[in-house]
């Protein structure tokens, strides 16, 4: 199995079978594994880990995902969206904390808020012309992105959740459409956008051979970010009792992804946290290379709830950045401050080859 690791690092692509296996070995091979990408980050991006300024902007949504706690038919969450002021406030707190990227995430709007992301793109450009912007807001058509995009957004963040068609409809209503999703993905890196997909892993009837689907859907997308957690249940959803997904496993994605793309950003999410005290950690020394501390105001956080027991306080938190200073200092790594375009770069030069 060492040998299969070797050769994932050298030629960045396995068989299915390959995949299958690095995914149910034993712990040494999980060692080896985890030790080859924590090297391959460190060769690209030293002991550094870039965070982002996470903006959680509304939990309106217009979907109704059956694993979602904020699905539209969750008639038990207050619901909120922030003002332009209250989203520019809170990015200028961020810029004098250290901040140069913003991710602005929400449920997916209607059509008719379109316009006023849009202003608020607008606004953040002109505000902070020297920072990244990122939006997390949902499927919209190539035409809304191209929009935004001209606001000034220039990366985007939408999670495929699954590739297989057996898979998605059981996740979600009928109404939506993975075809859709993907072509989503394909407009977003037509148009430019630094790109990043992903998926929950261990979610509802989810089998080893569609994370494997999965792993190769990404190969082929070849995203400069990719964003994975473990499946955490969320209440007054169809899915509130099904068992939360697998920290462990998660962490083998993260390093099998650095060794697929040396270059790429992988966060260790805030889901890995909310799960374990050291999932963050564990994320990092298996090769992501991000953090996304929350900048959302404090009152509206628990109500942004993705999924049960989120965290969102202390090193999950903007203002908790000295406790992330040393706990990853405890693990010999350092904040880095930086927009992080370096990594995009050496992305493209790959894709241009």
């Amino acid at each position: 199995m060492k040998a299969v690791v070797d050769r994932l690092r050298a030629d960045h692509i396995l068989t299915v079978d390959e995949y299958q296996s690095l995914l149910c070995a034993d712990q040494e091979t999980e060692r080896y594994l985890f030790q080859s990408a924590r090297e391959v980050a460190k060769d690209v991006f030293g002991n550094r880990i870039l965070i982002r300024g996470l903006l959680e902007i509304s939990n309106c949504c217009r979907n109704d995902c059956l694993y979602c706690g904020i699905r539209k038919s969750n008639a038990h969450l207050c619901r909120y969206s922030l003002t332009k002021e209250e989203i520019l406030d809170c990015c200028w707190r961020g810029y004098q904390l250290g901040f140069r990227t913003f991710v602005l995430q929400g449920g997916e709007p209607t059509d008719d808020r379109d316009q006023w992301v849009g202003d608020v793109v607008s606004a953040l450009r002109y505000d902070f012309p020297g920072c990244a912007i990122t939006l997390s807001l949902g499927e919209k058509s190539a035409t809304t992105y191209a929009y935004w995009k001209q606001c000034g957004a220039n990366r985007y963040l939408l999670r495929h959740e699954t590739h297989n068609e057996r898979h998605y409809r059981q996740l979600h209503p009928q109404e939506m459409s993975l075809r859709h999703r993907l072509q989503c993905l394909r407009s977003l890196k037509d148009l430019g956008y630094q790109t990043g997909t992903g998926m929950m892993v261990g979610s509802p009837y989810q089998t080893l051979p569609e994370l494997v689907e999965d792993i190769q859907y990404i190969q082929h997308l070849r995203p400069e970010m990719i964003g994975i957690g473990p499946f955490i249940p969320a209440h007054h959803t169809p899915f509130a009792d099904w068992h939360a997904g697998s920290v462990e496993l998660t962490a083998r994605l993260y390093a099998i992804f650095r060794l697929m793309f040396p270059h790429a950003l992988i966060p260790s999410t805030t889901a890995m946290a909310s799960l374990s005290p050291e999932g963050r950690k564990i994320g990092i020394l298996a090769g992501a290379n991000v953090i996304m501390p929350n900048l959302s105001p404090i009152t509206v956080r628990d109500v942004y709830s993705l999924y049960d027991r989120k965290e969102n306080t202390g090193i999950e938190a903007a203002e908790g950045l000295p406790l992330l200073e040393r706990e990853l200092a405890t693990i010999g790594y350092e904040i880095d401050y930086g927009r992080g375009d370096y990594g995009f770069q050496c992305i493209n030069r790959d894709i241009d080859k």
